[in-house]
């Protein structure tokens, strides 16, 4: 798919990761809507630097695990724009859930966003990708997909199911509608790690370094340009898989 003068949107398209696959696919031409579900200031601030860049940009602010909401936020993009021609489902809530809990909303709160937020998202412009003929859906996933953590439960299993919704999209919608998914390593630190940690991090990597956000957004960039990969993962993760082997 060319990029430019299509629509996206980016669920937590505001903050962080997020707001740099926003700006990338901005950068590239194509018109953005910014989900955010709290952060209204961040998300006004990545829509002026999406139309810095010479596109349209609007955010609308939707909780992603209710279907309703995403009902509205569709309905307002194709408003604005007329089509959706790309999904990113980029939002998440990243926070530790121990096992056993006796607090089964946290774990609720991260899966409603990773699984069933990803689902209502796609099953709801799905139906206008078909129609069109065309289409690209990317995940977010991580390394806890494939490597949970312990302390990780709902993240954990949140991203894994996220990558089998992945491919089970990519059958379901074939050929119209492309699936794929990014799986980021060590791109951007939390706000709470010390530069021990982060140092740290680093050396289980083959490159030695953190990555950043912008490698995140070319790859997604790479998916939405390439018309016959789908039902694909691609690993931005500076070799972390491998590097912590050693």
């Amino acid at each position: 798919m060319n990029p430019r003068g299509k629509t996206a949107i980016i669920t937590g398209g505001a903050r962080r990761v997020g707001k740099a696959i926003t700006l990338g696919l901005a950068g590239v031409g194509v018109n953005v809507t910014v989900n955010y579900n709290t952060s209204e200031e961040s998300a006004q601030s990545t829509v002026v630097e999406a139309r810095s860049l010479g596109v349209d940009a609007i955010s609308v602010q939707a909780n992603i695990a209710s279907c309703t909401q995403v009902q509205s936020m569709v309905d307002a993009t194709i408003e604005r724009f007329g089509t959706i021609d790309i999904l990113v489902n980029s939002a998440s809530s990243f926070k530790k859930t121990g096992f056993p809990t006796n607090n089964p909303e946290d774990w609720c709160a991260i899966t409603d966003i990773l699984i069933h937020g990803a689902f209502h998202c796609a099953n709801t412009v799905a139906p206008l990708m078909l129609k069109q003929g065309a289409g690209v859906m990317v995940n977010i996933v991580d390394m806890l997909a494939m490597y949970p953590r312990p302390g990780y439960m709902a993240h954990s299993v949140g991203k894994a199911a996220l990558l089998a919704l992945t491919r089970q999209l990519a059958v379901d919608l074939a050929p119209q509608v492309r699936v794929n998914a990014v799986c980021p390593g060590p791109v951007l630190p939390p706000e709470n790690y010390s530069d021990q940690a982060n140092a740290r991090i680093a050396k289980r990597t083959l490159m030695q370094q953190w990555g950043t956000p912008n490698d995140v957004s070319r790859a997604v960039i790479f998916l939405v340009e390439s018309d016959y990969i789908t039902a694909e993962t691609i690993f931005v993760d500076g070799g972390e898989r491998f590097g912590s082997k050693l």
